[in-house]
């Protein structure tokens, strides 16, 4: 692959291509990676959200930190290269629980709460979700390739997968 054709996506970040663009975020742990591709323009997007929601937070300037604003966000971004919303269709990554807390407090179910509000989020855009690989208690690494809609996650210690 042409290097120049790999698009990294920071934490708190997001962008979209055209095929034959790949989209790749490194080291998603409690983060959600959430990828977003029409099959018919072969747009792709990828945002890297480290909350799941930016109206529980004060400074909640960055659009791409948050579940709820990034999707949208990433959605107009999409639709502006010419995706179709109603053909667009997700794959989620990461969401791990990174450290050994108690898992009744909320405040530190992130991973947890972050793939919830990702749910629900795309629900309410009316996105379906085709395949998920969340939770546990490692990071990950994903790339979203705009050609084919391919999802490849890999971890250290736990394989790699295609979604």
């Amino acid at each position: 692959m042409n290097i120049k054709q790999m698009i990294i996506v920071g934490m708190a970040d997001l962008n979209a291509c055209k095929s034959p663009g790949v989209l790749t975020t490194l080291g998603l742990g409690s983060c959600v990676g959430i990828a977003l591709y029409d099959p018919l323009s072969k747009v792709a997007g990828l945002a890297h959200c480290m909350l799941p929601d930016s109206t529980k937070i004060q400074n909640n300037n960055v659009e791409a930190k948050f579940v709820d604003t990034a999707v949208a966000k990433l959605l107009m971004q999409m639709q502006k290269m010419g995706a179709n919303k109603r053909m667009i269709k997700a794959k989620v990554a990461g969401g791990a629980q990174m450290f050994a807390f108690n898992a009744t407090n909320d405040m530190m179910r992130i991973g947890d709460r972050n793939v919830e509000a990702t749910t629900k989020v795309l629900g309410q855009h009316g996105i379906p979700i085709l395949a998920k690989d969340v939770g546990l208690t490692y990071g990950r690494t994903v790339e979203l390739y705009a050609e084919t809609g391919a999802f490849l996650i890999k971890t250290i210690g736990h394989g790699n997968k295609t979604l």
